[in-house]
Protein backbone atom coordinates (compact mmCIF):
# COMPACT_ATOMS: atom_id res chain seq x y z
CA UNK A 1 0.00 0.00 0.00
CA UNK A 2 1.43 3.34 -1.05
CA UNK A 3 1.88 5.83 1.77
CA UNK A 4 1.53 9.54 1.30
CA UNK A 5 4.48 11.74 2.33
CA UNK A 6 3.81 13.67 5.54
CA UNK A 7 2.46 17.17 5.05
CA UNK A 8 3.59 20.23 6.95
CA UNK A 9 1.02 21.42 9.44
CA UNK A 10 -1.06 24.35 8.22
CA UNK A 11 0.21 27.77 9.18
CA UNK A 12 -2.78 28.25 11.51
CA UNK A 13 -1.54 25.35 13.62
CA UNK A 14 1.98 26.74 13.68
CA UNK A 15 0.62 30.10 14.73
CA UNK A 16 -1.41 28.52 17.52
CA UNK A 17 1.47 26.39 18.83
CA UNK A 18 4.13 29.09 18.56
CA UNK A 19 2.52 31.20 21.29
CA UNK A 20 3.22 28.42 23.81
CA UNK A 21 6.92 27.98 23.02
CA UNK A 22 9.89 29.33 24.93
CA UNK A 23 12.70 31.23 23.13
CA UNK A 24 14.99 28.19 22.82
CA UNK A 25 12.23 26.06 21.25
CA UNK A 26 11.18 28.90 18.94
CA UNK A 27 14.77 29.25 17.71
CA UNK A 28 15.02 25.50 17.11
CA UNK A 29 11.68 25.39 15.27
CA UNK A 30 12.79 28.26 13.03
CA UNK A 31 15.50 25.99 11.63
CA UNK A 32 13.06 23.34 10.34
CA UNK A 33 12.18 24.98 7.05
CA UNK A 34 11.79 28.33 5.38
CA UNK A 35 8.07 28.53 6.14
CA UNK A 36 8.69 27.62 9.79
CA UNK A 37 11.46 30.19 9.98
CA UNK A 38 9.08 32.92 8.82
CA UNK A 39 6.40 31.84 11.30
CA UNK A 40 8.70 31.37 14.28
CA UNK A 41 10.64 34.60 13.72
CA UNK A 42 7.66 36.93 13.80
CA UNK A 43 8.11 40.09 15.83
CA UNK A 44 4.84 39.55 17.73
CA UNK A 45 6.32 36.32 19.16
CA UNK A 46 9.73 37.68 20.07
CA UNK A 47 8.84 41.19 21.22
CA UNK A 48 7.51 40.06 24.66
CA UNK A 49 10.62 37.94 25.28
CA UNK A 50 12.95 40.75 24.23
CA UNK A 51 11.10 43.42 26.23
CA UNK A 52 11.05 41.39 29.44
CA UNK A 53 14.59 39.96 29.24
CA UNK A 54 16.57 42.67 27.41
CA UNK A 55 14.48 45.87 27.64
CA UNK A 56 17.28 48.16 26.47
CA UNK A 57 17.66 46.13 23.26
CA UNK A 58 13.91 46.16 22.80
CA UNK A 59 14.03 49.96 22.89
CA UNK A 60 16.65 49.85 20.14
CA UNK A 61 14.17 48.11 17.88
CA UNK A 62 11.69 50.94 18.36
CA UNK A 63 14.38 53.58 17.81
CA UNK A 64 15.52 51.89 14.59
CA UNK A 65 12.01 51.44 13.24
CA UNK A 66 12.38 54.47 10.99
CA UNK A 67 15.26 52.78 9.21
CA UNK A 68 13.48 49.51 8.57
CA UNK A 69 13.76 48.16 12.10
CA UNK A 70 15.66 45.24 13.57
CA UNK A 71 13.84 41.91 14.09
CA UNK A 72 13.19 41.16 17.74
CA UNK A 73 14.45 37.61 17.28
CA UNK A 74 17.83 39.00 16.21
CA UNK A 75 17.95 41.41 19.15
CA UNK A 76 17.10 38.58 21.55
CA UNK A 77 19.87 36.47 20.02
CA UNK A 78 22.38 39.32 20.43
CA UNK A 79 21.30 39.83 24.03
CA UNK A 80 21.60 36.14 24.88
CA UNK A 81 25.06 35.91 23.28
CA UNK A 82 26.24 38.95 25.25
CA UNK A 83 24.82 37.49 28.47
CA UNK A 84 26.64 34.19 27.93
CA UNK A 85 29.94 35.99 27.27
CA UNK A 86 29.50 38.13 30.36
CA UNK A 87 28.83 35.13 32.60
CA UNK A 88 31.73 33.11 31.25
CA UNK A 89 34.69 32.90 33.57
CA UNK A 90 37.82 34.42 32.00
CA UNK A 91 40.57 31.94 31.17
CA UNK A 92 43.31 31.37 33.68
CA UNK A 93 46.33 33.60 33.03
CA UNK A 94 49.35 32.07 31.32
CA UNK A 95 51.54 33.79 33.88
CA UNK A 96 52.00 32.89 37.52
CA UNK A 97 53.12 35.28 40.22
CA UNK A 98 56.10 32.91 40.60
CA UNK A 99 57.16 33.83 37.04
CA UNK A 100 57.73 37.46 37.99
CA UNK A 101 60.40 39.55 39.69
CA UNK A 102 59.59 42.97 41.15
CA UNK A 103 62.39 45.52 40.76
CA UNK A 104 61.88 48.82 42.59
CA UNK A 105 64.35 51.72 42.61
CA UNK A 106 64.24 54.82 44.77
CA UNK A 107 66.54 57.45 43.27
CA UNK A 108 67.33 60.97 44.44
CA UNK A 109 68.34 63.86 42.18
CA UNK A 110 68.18 61.53 39.15
CA UNK A 111 71.49 59.83 39.97
CA UNK A 112 71.84 58.90 43.65
CA UNK A 113 70.36 55.45 44.29
CA UNK A 114 68.84 55.41 47.76
CA UNK A 115 67.26 51.96 47.69
CA UNK A 116 66.82 49.06 45.30
CA UNK A 117 64.41 46.25 46.07
CA UNK A 118 64.54 43.04 44.05
CA UNK A 119 61.81 40.58 45.05
CA UNK A 120 61.05 37.31 43.23
CA UNK A 121 57.38 36.53 42.99
CA UNK A 122 57.69 33.27 44.88
CA UNK A 123 58.86 35.28 47.91
CA UNK A 124 55.87 37.63 47.89
CA UNK A 125 53.16 37.14 50.47
CA UNK A 126 49.73 37.08 48.80
CA UNK A 127 47.09 39.41 50.16
CA UNK A 128 44.40 37.56 52.10
CA UNK A 129 41.72 39.16 49.90
CA UNK A 130 43.33 37.80 46.74
CA UNK A 131 44.13 41.21 45.30
CA UNK A 132 47.29 42.29 43.47
CA UNK A 133 48.84 44.18 46.36
CA UNK A 134 52.08 43.31 48.12
CA UNK A 135 54.02 44.60 51.11
CA UNK A 136 57.79 44.21 50.75
CA UNK A 137 60.26 44.77 53.57
CA UNK A 138 63.41 46.66 52.64
CA UNK A 139 66.27 44.55 53.92
CA UNK A 140 70.06 44.66 54.11
CA UNK A 141 72.03 47.78 53.30
CA UNK A 142 69.07 49.38 51.55
CA UNK A 143 67.23 49.68 54.86
CA UNK A 144 69.71 52.33 56.00
CA UNK A 145 69.24 54.43 52.88
CA UNK A 146 68.14 57.90 53.90
CA UNK A 147 67.15 61.14 52.20
CA UNK A 148 66.13 64.63 53.17
CA UNK A 149 63.78 65.88 50.46
CA UNK A 150 60.88 63.70 49.37
CA UNK A 151 60.10 65.94 46.41
CA UNK A 152 63.47 65.13 44.85
CA UNK A 153 62.71 61.41 44.52
CA UNK A 154 62.24 59.34 41.42
CA UNK A 155 60.32 56.07 41.90
CA UNK A 156 60.65 53.26 39.34
CA UNK A 157 58.82 49.92 39.47
CA UNK A 158 59.56 47.30 36.83
CA UNK A 159 58.01 43.84 36.57
CA UNK A 160 60.50 41.42 35.04
CA UNK A 161 59.75 37.99 33.60
CA UNK A 162 62.07 35.39 35.07
CA UNK A 163 65.02 34.69 32.83
CA UNK A 164 64.90 38.37 31.81
CA UNK A 165 62.77 37.48 28.79
CA UNK A 166 60.54 40.49 29.23
CA UNK A 167 60.12 43.65 31.30
CA UNK A 168 57.21 46.01 31.83
CA UNK A 169 57.49 49.38 33.56
CA UNK A 170 54.57 49.80 35.92
CA UNK A 171 55.66 53.20 37.21
CA UNK A 172 58.27 55.89 36.66
CA UNK A 173 57.31 58.88 38.79
CA UNK A 174 59.22 61.96 39.87
CA UNK A 175 58.56 64.36 42.69
CA UNK A 176 56.60 64.27 45.89
CA UNK A 177 53.83 61.72 46.26
CA UNK A 178 50.69 61.98 48.39
CA UNK A 179 51.17 61.49 52.11
CA UNK A 180 48.73 58.97 53.63
CA UNK A 181 48.96 57.54 57.17
CA UNK A 182 52.74 57.64 57.33
CA UNK A 183 53.15 56.32 53.82
CA UNK A 184 54.43 58.39 50.93
CA UNK A 185 52.39 57.21 47.97
CA UNK A 186 52.61 57.51 44.19
CA UNK A 187 50.17 56.63 41.43
CA UNK A 188 51.33 55.98 37.89
CA UNK A 189 49.69 57.45 34.85
CA UNK A 190 46.94 55.24 33.49
CA UNK A 191 48.59 52.09 32.20
CA UNK A 192 48.45 51.37 28.45
CA UNK A 193 45.75 49.09 27.14
CA UNK A 194 46.53 45.65 25.82
CA UNK A 195 44.51 46.50 22.72
CA UNK A 196 43.17 43.75 20.50
CA UNK A 197 44.28 41.01 22.88
CA UNK A 198 47.70 40.83 21.24
CA UNK A 199 50.83 40.58 23.32
CA UNK A 200 52.59 43.10 21.10
CA UNK A 201 49.86 45.73 21.26
CA UNK A 202 50.77 47.41 24.52
CA UNK A 203 52.31 50.46 22.91
CA UNK A 204 49.44 51.03 20.53
CA UNK A 205 47.69 53.69 22.58
CA UNK A 206 44.42 53.55 24.40
CA UNK A 207 43.84 53.10 28.10
CA UNK A 208 43.43 50.15 30.42
CA UNK A 209 41.46 51.64 33.30
CA UNK A 210 44.35 50.58 35.57
CA UNK A 211 47.01 52.45 37.53
CA UNK A 212 50.01 51.22 39.49
CA UNK A 213 50.23 52.19 43.15
CA UNK A 214 53.44 52.37 45.18
CA UNK A 215 53.89 53.48 48.78
CA UNK A 216 57.00 53.86 50.88
CA UNK A 217 56.86 53.07 54.57
CA UNK A 218 59.33 55.40 56.25
CA UNK A 219 60.63 56.55 59.60
CA UNK A 220 62.84 59.38 60.76
CA UNK A 221 66.40 58.64 61.80
CA UNK A 222 68.86 61.35 62.84
CA UNK A 223 67.02 64.03 60.95
CA UNK A 224 66.68 61.97 57.77
CA UNK A 225 63.95 59.72 56.41
CA UNK A 226 64.66 55.99 56.12
CA UNK A 227 62.76 53.59 53.81
CA UNK A 228 61.64 50.51 55.71
CA UNK A 229 58.89 49.04 53.55
CA UNK A 230 57.55 49.23 50.02
CA UNK A 231 53.93 48.47 49.13
CA UNK A 232 52.91 47.99 45.50
CA UNK A 233 49.66 47.14 43.75
CA UNK A 234 47.41 47.68 40.75
CA UNK A 235 44.12 49.57 41.06
CA UNK A 236 41.09 49.96 38.83
CA UNK A 237 40.34 53.64 38.27
CA UNK A 238 36.66 52.75 37.86
CA UNK A 239 36.19 51.40 41.38
CA UNK A 240 39.49 52.56 42.96
CA UNK A 241 39.92 49.07 44.33
CA UNK A 242 42.86 46.75 43.87
CA UNK A 243 42.29 44.24 41.07
CA UNK A 244 42.53 40.53 41.76
CA UNK A 245 45.79 38.67 41.14
CA UNK A 246 44.49 36.80 38.08
CA UNK A 247 43.22 40.01 36.43
CA UNK A 248 46.60 41.69 36.92
CA UNK A 249 48.44 38.64 35.57
CA UNK A 250 46.16 38.51 32.52
CA UNK A 251 47.04 42.17 31.89
CA UNK A 252 50.78 41.71 32.38
CA UNK A 253 51.00 38.66 30.12
CA UNK A 254 50.15 40.85 27.11
CA UNK A 255 53.42 42.72 27.64
CA UNK A 256 55.69 40.02 29.04
CA UNK A 257 54.87 36.94 26.98
CA UNK A 258 55.67 36.65 23.28
CA UNK A 259 52.83 36.64 20.76
CA UNK A 260 51.79 33.25 19.53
Amino acid sequence: MKTEPPHSPPWQVLELVSHHLDPETLATAACVSKSWSISMSSDHLWQPFCSSTYPSLSNLAAAAAGGGGVPYCKLFSLGRAAEIRRLQKPPKPHLSIHDLIFAIDVVQNSNDRLATVIKPGDQLKLDRNGVFRFDIDVEGDDKTAAFEAVDSLRIIWNVVLKGFEGVFTMMDCKGKGSFVLGLEGWFSKELPAAAGGCCCSGGGGGASGLVADLRLGMRESEGKVVVEKVSVGVLSIVSWRYVCVDDALRYLQHFLLPCG
